[in-house]
């Protein structure tokens, strides 16, 4: 099972993140079935040359099976380059470069969805024709105002990292994208926000690369299930001075010893920011991660997996909530499952204790429907 894995990692196409309390059970269930005798323990010697000859075989596969993802990567590559197109007209309907014309917003839609278009449509032109004898009716925006700004406020993922401070920034960001690491070089990819000149930092694109490993443990082969986000690497952001969101300042107040002065004392602490995104975890192979360390690391391959895989390739269905209507259903259909496992437990407990009997009747409430 994927959530059995004890290292914090994410997978192309199927993403994992670790419960700590289930890798702590699990550890205590692992230390116990190395105590007890094993299957191969049990096996006459000649068997158990054959069982390893078998493991020898299933090396192999995981090493062809690394040369396979290889190839998917390349694959993505390629492809990248035919959505480019796509990707750099949406910025520039976004931003305002470019109007589309009336046969490109033209959108094919059922008849109730259209019925609804049309009274919206009268309501706003009564509005609008409101607001213009009143004066106050406000200028045609350009582009699409706030678009990744609002993805942001919208995504929980994304909203649990939003603060106040950051919201103003985004209000210039003008695209995300997608690059991936070129042939014969190590396989990456790195997301790229690129923002408009504003009063905040004199970036223009902000990038952070994820770092991923392709081949087998040497230690333990069979762990491997494809290449697995092992390291990510920010960026410097330039602030203009008095600009940086991701500290404050505080201001404390020192008393001398023996003199009795009082000196005022300001320095900046970290604070919460999306901003700390660019400024990950710097990881050490050769040193062991606490438990708060693995969980960070995890949220943020979650977050650059989510942003890959979903956010770039379908921004405008997560401006209009369509998306999140999809991945709400998804958690829905879990959670019901999930319900209904528990349903069975408490049935299975009441029948231990004896609370429903053979041959008695069931209260309502408890009757299978």
């Amino acid at each position: 099972m994927d959530g059995d894995k004890i290292e914090a990692k994410v997978k192309v196409g199927d993403l994992v993140m670790q419960n700590p309390q289930a890798l702590a059970a699990l550890q205590d269930r692992l230390d116990n079935m190395t105590q007890s005798p094993s299957v191969m323990d049990s096996l006459p010697l000649s068997v158990r040359r054959r069982v390893n000859a078998l493991r020898n075989l299933q090396v192999k596969s995981a090493h062809i099976e690394a040369r396979f993802y290889e190839e998917v990567h390349e694959l993505e590559r390629k492809y990248a380059a035919f959505y480019q197109p796509l990707f750099e007209k949406r910025k520039n309907i976004i931003t305002g470069v470019v109007e589309p014309t009336d046969e490109e917003c033209e959108w094919q839609s059922d008849h109730d969805d259209e019925e609804l278009a049309d009274e919206l449509q009268k309501k706003a032109s009564i509005e609008e024709k409101k607001a213009e004898e009143e004066g106050t009716a406000e200028e045609n925006p350009k582009g699409i105002p706030e678009f990744w700004l609002t993805i942001f406020r919208s995504v929980d993922m994304l909203s649990d990292m939003l603060q106040e401070a950051d919201e103003p920034i985004l209000k210039h960001l003008q695209d995300i994208k997608v690059k991936f690491s070129g042939p014969d070089e190590p396989m990456t990819f790195t997301l790229e926000f690129h923002f408009e000149p504003n009063s905040y930092f004199k970036n223009t694109v902000l990038t952070k690369v994820y770092k991923m490993k392709t081949e087998p443990d040497t230690d333990d082969p069979f762990s491997f299930e494809g290449p697995e986000i092992i390291d990510c690497e920010g960026c410097e952001i330039e602030w203009y001075k008095g600009k940086d969101v991701t500290v404050r300042t505080i201001t404390k107040k020192q008393k001398h010893k023996n003199r009795g002065i009082v000196r005022t004392v300001t320095k900046q602490v970290p604070t919460d920011s999306f901003f700390n995104f660019f400024n990950p975890i710097k990881v050490s192979s050769y040193s062991e991660l606490d438990e708060d360390t693995e969980i960070t690391l995890a949220t943020d391959f979650e977050v650059g997996h989510f942003f890959r895989e979903r956010i770039v390739p379908r921004a405008v269905l997560y401006f209009t909530g369509e998306a999140m209507e999809d991945d709400d259903s998804f958690e829905e259909e879990e959670l019901d499952e999930g319900e209904e496992e528990d349903q069975e437990d408490d049935m299975e407990e009441d029948e231990e204790d004896g609370d429903i009997k053979s041959g008695e009747a069931q209260p309502a409430e408890c009757k299978q429907q």
